[in-house]
Parts: C-alpha cells; sequence; structure tokens
C-alpha cells in the first residue's frame, strides 16, 4: 500500500495572507490540525499546523523572551515574536515542509513521521498538490486492511502449525528453539518459555494475525533470562 491509496484527496488549503484566525477556524471547522499553505498557482510553499499556533499572545501562551535571548540570539527571539504575534499564515507557518510523492510506500510515511515528530506528510505529484496522508488516513487504512486476510482456501490443522512454526522462525526475535505450537480446530495452543513478556505478547498477536487460526491460548511461562528461574505472573 502506498500514500496514493491512502490519502485525502480534497485537501483545505490556506494561503499565506489567510489570517490565523481563519486558519484556526477551518481547522476546528474541518476536524484537523494542520493545513497546507499554497503560493498563486497552487505549489505547496509551507504548511500550519495546532503546533504552530500553540504560542500565541492571545491566549497568553507566548513565551517571554528574555534580554540575554535578545543579545546572544536575536534572530531566534524575532522568530519567537514573530510567530506568537503574527497576524496572517506566512508568519507563523512552517516552511520546511517534509512531503512524499504518490508512489511513496506506507512503511516509508510512517518513518517519515517518527523521525519527524509529525502528523501529517503532504503528497506531491511534481509540484502539484495532490492530497495529503495523515495519522487518520493511516488508522483507516488499518479497518479496511483488517478485513484482508482471508485465508484462500481452508487450511488443515497440520498445515495451519506448520505455517504458524514457519512465521515464527523468520522472526529475529522469536525464541523459537523454546516455543511450541499446536492447533486443533483452527485454536492455536502455545507452549514453552520466554524471557520477557513483550515477546509472549508478541507471539500471541502473530498467531492471532494467521489466516485460519481461530482463538490463541497462552500456556507459555516466563523465565529470568540469567538464572532461568521462573517468574511469577
Amino acid at each position: 500500500m502506498n500514500a496514493e491509496q491512502t490519502m485525502t484527496r480534497n485537501v483545505i488549503t490556506v494561503v499565506e495572507d489567510t489570517p490565523v484566525t481563519e486558519a484556526a477556524r477551518l481547522m476546528l471547522d474541518y476536524r484537523t490540525s494542520g493545513l497546507p499553505v499554497v503560493n498563486e498557482v497552487g505549489r505547496l510553499v509551507g504548511i500550519v499546523t495546532e503546533g504552530d499556533l500553540l504560542r500565541r499572545v492571545e491566549t497568553g501562551t507566548d513565551k517571554p523572551q528574555s534580554t540575554w535571548a535578545g543579545l546572544f540570539a536575536p534572530g531566534r527571539a524575532a522568530d519567537a515574536y514573530a510567530r506568537s504575534h503574527g497576524r496572517k499564515v506566512g508568519e507563523v507557518m512552517t516552511r520546511d515542509v517534509v512531503y512524499v510523492a504518490p508512489q511513496t510506500a506506507l512503511p516509508e510515511v510512517v518513518r517519515l513521521m517518527e523521525a519527524r515528530h509529525i502528523k501529517r506528510l503532504p503528497v506531491l505529484d511534481g509540484d502539484n498538490l495532490v492530497g495529503i496522508v495523515s495519522r487518520a488516513d493511516l488508522l483507516r487504512a488499518l479497518l479496511r486492511g483488517a478485513g484482508a486476510y482471508e485465508p484462500s482456501e481452508e487450511l488443515t490443522d497440520t498445515e495451519l502449525q506448520s505455517d504458524l512454526l514457519a512465521s515464527i522462525r523468520r522472526q529475529p526475535w522469536a525464541p523459537w528453539i523454546t516455543i511450541g505450537v499446536s492447533v486443533k480446530g483452527g485454536a492455536c495452543e502455545l507452549a514453552g518459555t520466554v524471557t520477557d513478556d513483550r515477546t509472549r505478547r508478541a507471539l500471541r498477536v502473530l498467531c492471532e494475525n494467521t489466516p485460519g487460526i481461530t482463538s490463541v491460548t497462552d500456556h507459555l511461562i516466563s523465565i529470568e533470562p540469567m538464572s532461568g528461574a521462573v517468574m511469577q505472573e
């Protein structure tokens, strides 16, 4: 799945001369936390988000600038003043916009969101803004994908067990040597030992997401990795 298959196409945009109050109203009306900013020919020039409007003189949340800041970092102090007092979107927006192409794969979209600590990415086809992909769009993709993993044919318990064991062996975090799996009537039972409850949880998730598995029963035992002592549940 890629950005084009996930993005919102009808993007609400503003221009640099849009009043900050109008941008805030649009965010509330359309229940979005960010708006792309375009120029007169529709080319992306920035983005204005809730984060850009957090420090505002109207709400008393602007950060007072010390005399020392004015002397030793005048540019930074001036930028903070413009952002907290600016009346137009162009005065407060973020200009260094991270964007993706329509064919950008979703893993790369998520990586950029995590690395840049952002909630949305404009989607550009050349210079044209064609959409925006947000965390909400990714949640909608999750819901669409949740029903997409139906088995193409009914597998036997033996085949399901074999598939599960193969899947576990492919995971670099899975202690497959100490794990046993059995399947009966589509019901999976996990047995063996783990040294981390996060591994236990991941094994359950792997089994639950395997097509044909109807339930998962966990008989795993947690042991202390150094001593081998059984840890209390």
